[in-house]
């Protein structure tokens, strides 16, 4: 028989049990829509889950989700005034505070942008951590002009 010795200070321990946290992976469904054999969505988890997340995020623009019209990096508003350094700080600082106040599974490490002016291009390029674990993933972005 094996007995738990615990300190004066964990109080009563002895007579219940010790509770541990556990890690539970994040889940989210495919956006791609793609069908298993046996017909049912996929699912992403951890990462990949976090990264299609993100993208979502930086890709949508306020006013386009219902009920919450403040959602979104409305990041395509803005390729039409790229046009300085300070728009381009601008743009990095809206992107980290959105993942930061919007997707609580992402840390942002370090965002880059580049612009290619002869197509309207930008592109975003965001490293971040994924919460309660170490995993460290990059999500690259075109974000161009139609016109």
């Amino acid at each position: 028989m094996v007995t738990k010795v615990l300190s004066v200070q964990d109080g009563d321990l002895a007579k219940g049990s010790i509770r541990s946290s556990r890690s539970v992976p994040f889940k989210d469904i495919d956006l791609a829509f793609t069908a298993k054999d046996n017909g049912e969505i996929r699912i992403k988890t951890d990462a990949a889950a976090v990264k299609q997340a993100v993208k979502n995020l930086i890709l949508t623009n306020h006013f386009e989700k219902p009920f919450a019209p403040r959602y979104g990096g409305n990041i395509v508003s803005m390729l039409f005034d790229l046009h300085t350094s300070d728009d381009v700080q601008w743009l990095r600082k809206n992107i980290a505070e959105n993942i930061e106040t919007l997707e609580p599974r992402a840390s942002v490490i370090d965002i880059s942008t580049r612009d290619d002016p002869d197509y309207n291009s930008l592109y975003v390029t965001i490293t971040f951590r994924v919460a309660n674990s170490r995993q460290v993933a990059t999500v690259t972005t075109a974000l161009s002009r139609l016109r």
